[in-house]
């Protein structure tokens, strides 16, 4: 997985896309891809990049395969979509 960073029990990584809209775009995708997991990211946006924190907060907000398979999921949507 690419650039994914393990920081005090969370799984991170800052996404960058074309501009604000693209940003937006991922989001509401991911939205998707988030509710069939029932597994939700903390994430912020700031023009064109998001930032994506996972930890799974029944497992005493720890790094699991949870977090793990939110992340590959992202990863897919964002090369599909925007060629990381």
């Amino acid at each position: 997985m690419n650039n994914w960073v393990i920081s005090s029990s969370r799984l991170e990584k800052t996404y960058k896309f074309a501009n604000f809209e693209a940003a937006m775009l991922f989001m509401q995708q991911a939205a998707v891809i988030i509710s069939a997991l029932d597994h939700h990211p903390t994430w912020a946006n700031t023009y064109n990049r998001i930032h994506v924190s996972l930890s799974t907060h029944d497992a005493g907000n720890t790094v699991t395969e949870k977090d793990w398979d939110l992340a590959r999921a992202l990863d897919a949507l964002y090369q599909k979509e925007h060629h990381e």
